[in-house]
């Protein structure tokens, strides 16, 4: 059996996971991945800036520079307090970090709206539009910035 596209990352209350049935990784041909690693997928400790040591381990062997995941996202949400004035600063982080599908050209537009909705925890959700199609995905995060 060949599987095609990505394997399908969810949100978990501890991070992301992956389903396993009879021994075959359930995979996507969607963008929910994608949005996921570019959002959650680096090392929260690399807040993006091209000179910081803490990058991802994934991103030592990529040539590719726009491959790379730096997740200023999660970078913030352990660096940033749980409050409603952080929320603007996150989803212009997330929107950074969305900027992939735009500079790649996989989708027309890409928009974040975050929320909290529970303690230190955030909300995310994301719309992606490709070739006239909207896609939507929702992520709940531990927020884990300590005050």
């Amino acid at each position: 059996m060949t599987q095609q596209g990505d394997v399908l990352l969810f949100q978990t209350n501890d991070e992301g996971n992956i389903t396993v049935e009879g021994g075959i990784v359930e995979m996507t041909g969607g963008f929910e991945t994608m949005a996921y690693l570019a959002l959650f997928g680096g090392n929260e400790d690399d807040d993006g800036r091209a000179t910081n040591s803490k990058n991802w381990w994934g991103n030592l062997d990529e040539v590719d520079p726009a491959r790379r995941y730096r997740s200023e996202t999660q970078n913030l949400l352990q660096a940033l307090p749980a409050t409603t004035g952080n929320l603007r600063r996150i989803e212009d982080a997330a929107n950074r970090d969305l900027a992939v599908f735009i500079e790649k050209r996989i989708a027309s537009s890409a928009t974040v709206v975050a929320s909290i909705p529970g303690v230190n925890k955030i909300g995310i959700r994301t719309q992606i539009e490709a070739d006239g199609e909207e896609h939507e995905f929702n992520f709940v995060e531990n927020w884990k910035a300590t005050t």
